[in-house]
């Protein structure tokens, strides 16, 4: 079997990308949409406020802040009914948000990488995570 070149590697991840994408805004959502109906389903209570979701994606509080109005907006998100005193607020899903993460187009790839073997799924994992670190290194740059 051939070795596929770096560079077949990255046009597939980018391919794959837009395909998620592309199912995504079926759904008249964008990327960041999704991401953080994920965060607000997975994260404790206490970490359940735009900050902390800015925290998450490593990303300014700004547009983050955007995405979240949006969601609430849509009626995806609510403000809880309980809030802590003097700390930032804590947001949820509501149910329309949780009915729309059962249609969440990563729910397919988890389908899928299932049916890996452990093996695969190990060397995938390694080599993603391996991006992502040097992704997020200023150098990590091409001329």
């Amino acid at each position: 079997m051939l070795k596929p070149s770096a560079t077949a590697i990255a046009d597939m991840l980018e391919l794959l990308a837009r395909m998620l994408h592309a199912r995504g805004y079926q759904h008249e959502m964008f990327p960041a949409q999704w991401v953080a109906l994920r965060y607000f389903s997975r994260a404790r209570r206490d970490l359940c406020t735009a900050s902390e979701l800015a925290r998450f994606q490593h990303m300014a509080n700004g547009p983050v802040s955007r995405t979240v109005r949006t969601l609430l907006q849509k009626g995806l998100l609510a403000k809880a009914k309980e809030q802590p005193r003097g700390k930032a607020e804590i947001l949820e899903l509501t149910a329309s948000g949780r009915a729309l993460l059962k249609l969440d187009p990563c729910r397919e790839i988890e389908f899928i990488l299932s049916s890996l073997t452990d093996d695969a799924r190990s060397a995938l994992n390694h080599g993603l995570e391996l991006l992502l670190h040097r992704l997020s290194m200023p150098e990590a740059k091409i001329a």
